[in-house]
């Protein structure tokens, strides 16, 4: 085994492996060569060769994501580390943990006219939640090895990305077979969280409130316990609201949030309007439900997360800093049920939109929603399910999903630009077979993904197209914009079918009911030889008018 030549190198890539950290995804450049050096010649590190820095830190977010530890990503100096920026804020926002390691120039190559140079030192500025920014030269190997440690440390503890920045001068590329540095590992330490010395005060309102609503975001899978779930669900005067992404499935419990609440007047509204609500998880996507919890605000909103609670209902009353599992157990084991009909009626409404999407389905043409109907309803059980943003996740909302699915979206900064680079490296991680669902816009503003050595051959994608943007089309007002098509929808005529070809790819396209019924049927084999791309062509023009005849359909 054989190391680089430099001590920075050595102390970074011992530290890593020894706390774990050996998912490593390297993107191509010079400066960085003795962090390239120092991990591919480890025999405990797993490399991944991505050239594209932007689809190498998606690919290594959607790694961490499934592994649940840091990934590391590695690249050169200058351009190259802005170029993992919209991964760093999505993690950020998301809690994933994503080591960047950034080679860069000796401080005295900075600022004079050298080539590849930035100001790389706290580059992601609030979108980090450590930036370890190291020197060369023995006289700093005790300081390097601090903030080294800080760094990976905040990345297990915190869960979510962290910067370290590493100069060297030249030589790059000089081994040596015997480490010159020994870095003390000091281990992450189990995180702490504040548990209420005293419930009471939040017992007698929860349990004198008839109105108590749930709202639960983004989740990782079986992130709560089935008897606590239970638990809410049997309250009457308790109704969850769970979002495709929360991956949580009970009878009693409302998953299609849009399809119960548009078609509701303000005497509906304010019949929902909750005394306490009581949110668990990331961001929801349902602009419908913030839009109406802002303005039939509840007296009291509760979060419950270690880490964050936004405002986003603007009537955050309390923040409960510990994880879900525990304040299921400190709190909902001493709480009692309130008499009430709340859940029961909502319930009702429920079944009665259940039977008007039934209804909607049999007459709807052929569209984007037709299309979602019939993926969704053809996706086999156990599958790992990832979903692109805009109009993917959006409709993903208004269908049943199995239980056994797990669901996972970039929601964190809700952006297009890495969701099949996400989407490729968590299907390398998972065990799960894995289909990608997104749209054309999504797919080829992100076709750098497929330019990857790594992705099984149980992947599949489908892609929406619809020629361009198609959301755009169901925004307010937007359609009356001057050059809609050229500005806002961005109307193309680009397909799939050559970045298929080029990568590797299995390519169907459907047009038509019967055509995707046929294309649906083997594309989901696990005997299949390569990755598969299903596309799929709706009309363009259709889709928002369908979508809006769906919800007037819901009275």
């Amino acid at each position: 085994m054989n190391f680089s030549s430099k001590a920075l190198s050595q102390t970074v890539v011992q530290l890593c492996l020894a706390k774990g950290i050996d998912h490593i995804v390297l993107s191509p450049g010079s400066r960085n060569a003795p962090l390239t050096i120092g991990f591919t010649e480890h025999p405990n590190s797993h490399n991944f060769s991505i050239v594209d820095e932007r689809c190498a830190a998606f690919f290594a977010m959607g790694m961490a994501q499934q592994l649940k530890k840091p990934v590391a990503v590695v690249c050169t100096s200058g351009s190259a580390l802005l170029n993992y920026f919209p991964a760093v804020a999505e993690a950020f926002y998301s809690d994933i943990p994503l080591v960047v390691l950034s080679a860069d120039r000796p401080p005295e190559l900075l600022e004079i006219g050298d080539g590849q140079t930035i100001q790389q030192v706290n580059v992601y500025g609030k979108h980090i939640l450590y930036s370890a920014n190291c020197q060369e030269g023995e006289e700093h190997q005790t300081e390097n090895e601090i903030k080294i440690n800080a760094a990976l440390n905040t990345a297990f503890e915190m869960q979510g990305p962290v910067h370290i920045n590493v100069p060297f001068s030249e030589p790059l590329y000089e081994k040596v077979s015997e480490a010159s540095v020994v870095p003390q590992n000091v281990p992450p330490r189990t995180p702490n969280y504040e548990i209420p010395e005293d419930w009471s005060p939040f017992l007698r309102k929860w349990n004198s409130s008839p109105k108590k609503l749930v709202l639960i975001g983004t989740l990782q899978p079986n992130t709560i316990e089935k008897k606590w779930l239970d638990m809410l669900a049997e309250d009457p005067s308790v109704l969850v609201l769970t979002e495709t992404t929360s991956n949580l499935h009970h009878e009693n419990f409302i998953p299609a949030i849009d399809q119960l609440i548009s078609s509701l007047d303000d005497e509906g509204k304010k019949r929902l309007q909750p005394e306490i609500l009581l949110t668990f998880g990331g961001m929801v996507v349902s602009k419908r439900i913030k839009k109406l919890l802002r303005t039939f605000s509840p007296k009291e909103h509760w979060h419950v997360d270690r880490k964050k609670a936004y405002d986003t209902y603007f009537s955050l009353t309390q923040h409960f800093k510990i994880p879900i599992q525990e304040f299921c157990k400190e709190f909902l084991s001493k709480t009692t049920e309130a008499d009430s009909d709340y859940q029961t009626y909502w319930l009702q409404q429920k079944a009665a939109r259940l039977g008007q999407h039934e209804t909607f389905l049999q007459n709807m043409p052929f569209s984007d929603f037709s299309v979602f109907e019939k993926v969704f309803e053809t996706i086999p059980n156990g599958w790992h399910v990832q979903m692109a943003n805009s109009a993917t996740v959006r409709y993903a909302q208004l269908f049943p999903m199995k239980p056994d699915w797990e669901i996972y979206c970039n929601r964190g900064t809700s952006g297009i630009d890495g969701s099949t680079s996400t989407a490729v490296g968590a299907a390398f991680a998972s065990p799960k077979p894995t289909v990608l669902l997104t749209g054309d816009l999504s797919f080829l503003y992100d076709s750098n993904a497929l330019w990857n050595a790594n992705i099984p051959k149980t992947f599949r994608v489908i892609v929406i197209n619809n020629s361009g943007g198609g959301i755009f089309r169901i925004l307010p007002k937007a359609k009356s914009a001057q050059h809609f098509e050229h500005y806002f929808e961005t109307q193309h005529s680009l397909t799939a079918e050559h970045l298929a070809k080029m990568y590797g790819f299995d390519y169907t396209t459907a047009s038509d009911k019967k055509s995707l019924v046929e294309a649906l049927h083997d594309f989901f084999s696990p005997e299949s030889e390569a990755p598969a791309i299903l596309e799929v062509f709706t009309p363009n023009t259709v889709n928002d008018d369908v979508l809006q005849q769906y919800f007037n359909h819901l009275v």
